[in-house]
């Protein structure tokens, strides 16, 4: 069936959106925020409004590569796969809008990171830190942004998505 053009577009705009905030809330805390500071708490030390620099990817991951590395790593590898998603997303007739929804969050959070790791040199800008009482022998979550955050909930919905579908089509 031929997907209407507004309709193929139309998710784009959570990623607009998603890049926008992301990149607000980062030039807000770095203008604002001292760099291993807490800004602000809540809750006690549940929630804490911080500053950290993040020249790896998630979890810190890849954070002592050297210089030579990073780009191809780093910049041009969550590019290639932000490019095979909206492949993905435009070639298959298989994804439902939620899906598209949930690609194009992805999408706006993958390139949230991947600006800050071109214009940033200082790297990502991390600024949401909760506690994880000990959880996985952490103490407190990974500092996280709103890209990653992103990210992270458009995977889940992504998954649970095409588990529901199976499941139905299994039926």
């Amino acid at each position: 069936m031929e997907r209407a053009p507004h309709r193929a577009i139309a998710p784009f705009a959570l990623s607009a959106a998603i890049i926008l905030l992301d990149q607000a809330t980062k030039a807000l805390v770095q203008a604002r925020v001292n760099p291993g500071s807490i800004a602000w708490s809540a809750f006690g030390d549940f929630f804490w409004l911080v500053r950290q620099q993040n020249l790896g990817m998630a979890f810190s991951l890849l954070d002592n590569l050297p210089p030579y590395l990073r780009l191809p790593i780093l910049i041009l590898l969550p590019l290639g796969l932000v490019a095979f998603v909206l492949v993905y997303y435009f070639k298959s007739d298989e994804v439902t809008p939620f899906q598209r929804w949930a690609l194009c969050g992805i999408v706006g959070g993958g390139l949230g990171n991947v600006i800050d790791r071109i214009f940033r040199p200082e790297g990502v800008v991390d600024f949401l830190s909760f506690k994880f009482y000990g959880l996985f022998g952490m103490e407190r979550w990974p500092t996280f942004n709103v890209a990653d955050a992103s990210v992270v909930v458009s995977v889940i919905l992504l998954s649970a998505s095409v588990i529901a579908a199976e499941a139905k089509a299994a039926t």
